[in-house]
């Protein structure tokens, strides 16, 4: 099961990489790096500024959530999902760290790990 969920991680990862990339490379292609029209673009309407404030709010979550777990366990390279995140997005970001988290969550030491003690409430 843990290699299914950790595989499983990897090919969102894939499709949070490949399937934002195929609609911004031709608009890439098409318009070049104009930054001012990409955001004059995503905000152009009310259900575009929706999206775009949505994903802008996740990502800033995300980036929190990869900086305080990460350091909880342990973990190294925290910067890879996060600059993920803001080149590609939350899609990319996300499943890209809960790949590189979920060995540090399976360690038989970690309060995650299925076979761990549980703990009592104070």
């Amino acid at each position: 099961m843990n290699m299914t969920i950790r595989t499983t991680y990897l090919v969102f990862c894939i499709l949070g990489f490949a399937l934002p990339y195929s609609q911004f490379i031709p608009w890439l292609l098409d318009r070049g790096l104009d930054i001012p029209l990409f955001w004059g673009e995503l905000f152009s309407t009310r259900m575009g500024g929706f999206f775009g404030m949505d994903v802008l709010v996740s990502a800033c979550v995300l980036t929190l959530f990869v900086v305080v777990e990460g350091r909880r366990l342990g973990m190294h390279r925290l910067w890879v999902p996060i600059v993920g995140t803001f080149l590609v997005g939350v899609s990319f970001g996300l499943p890209l760290f809960l790949y590189m988290r979920h060995p540090h969550i399976m360690e038989p030491n970690n309060a995650f790990h299925t076979d761990a003690p549980k703990r009592r409430a104070s």
